[in-house]
């Protein structure tokens, strides 16, 4: 991880009586400065009162940066992440080693960010799983985007539903380069008749943030679609996860 000047520390998940809320480290300052306390007591105020729609980005940021640097201003890291990354979104996705890479970053700050964008994504999942997925649809769509959408490469996953359409499996089928992820639809085949499944959604992400299908795109779906007929097993939909918005292969008419 980098070096640098930021002192990090990572909090104990369960601290002893008497513990600060945020964990002591050596060497550092026995006591925080009061203009660095005081303005944590009032971001930590305004997020309990107005949640974070009362916090711009960087100073949400500020509020997770606090636990894994308890004794310093991290208000510059904050500012120096949204700079590196675009937004507070991007930041949370960001892989382990291009966080690494930025300077003041260490590892307490890459397990606290990844354990907020685990905590996200587990969040989104459970609004989807288990349920019918046409009732859920808008709640399917903001899982996909929450978990693919600011992804660095392409991945590639399918959800499979049994017969009414009840979502019984979310599974990451392989992972590609920023622009091209492998897909042989033989083992998305194989896939669902292990799982009994009577149908499947093809989700993958574009990282260009453009989710236009390509020809590739078009050509693996069809050739997803026809060895899924024969086993009697229907696609549903292609979902193409861009940046900010996302696209239906059925929608557009390509199924």
């Amino acid at each position: 991880m980098a070096q640098n000047g930021f002192q990090e520390s990572l909090l104990p998940l369960f601290p002893t009586p008497g513990d600060e809320d945020e964990a002591r480290a050596n060497p550092l300052p026995a006591k925080l400065p009061s203009y660095i306390a005081d303005h944590r007591k009032r971001l930590r105020d305004r997020f309990m009162e107005g949640g974070a729609a009362a916090l711009p980005d960087y100073e949400l940021l500020e509020l997770l940066l606090f636990r894994a640097i308890p004794r310093m201003d991290v208000k510059p890291l904050a500012r120096l992440l949204l700079d590196t990354f675009g937004d507070f979104n991007r930041v949370i996705s960001a892989s382990p080693q291009r966080l690494a890479m930025v300077k003041g970053v260490g590892e307490a700050v890459v397990i606290e960010l990844k354990l907020v964008e685990a905590a996200a994504g587990r969040l989104m999942r459970a609004k989807v799983m288990n349920r019918p997925v046409l009732s859920s649809w808008n709640a399917l769509l903001d899982y996909c985007q929450t978990v693919m959408a600011h992804r660095e490469t392409e991945q590639f996953r399918i959800l499979f539903l049994d017969r009414k359409n009840v979502l019984i499996a979310d599974e990451e089928q392989a992972k590609g380069t920023v622009d091209h992820v492998p897909v042989y639809p033989r083992e998305v085949v194989k896939r669902a008749l292990e799982l009994n499944a009577s149908a499947i959604i093809l989700v993958h992400n574009h990282p260009s943030g453009d989710p236009t299908p390509s020809e590739a795109d078009i050509s693996m779906t069809i050739q997803v679609q026809e060895a899924a007929q024969v086993l009697g097993i229907i696609v549903h939909d292609h979902l193409i996860i861009g940046k900010s918005r996302e696209l239906s292969f059925k929608a557009q008419g390509y199924l």
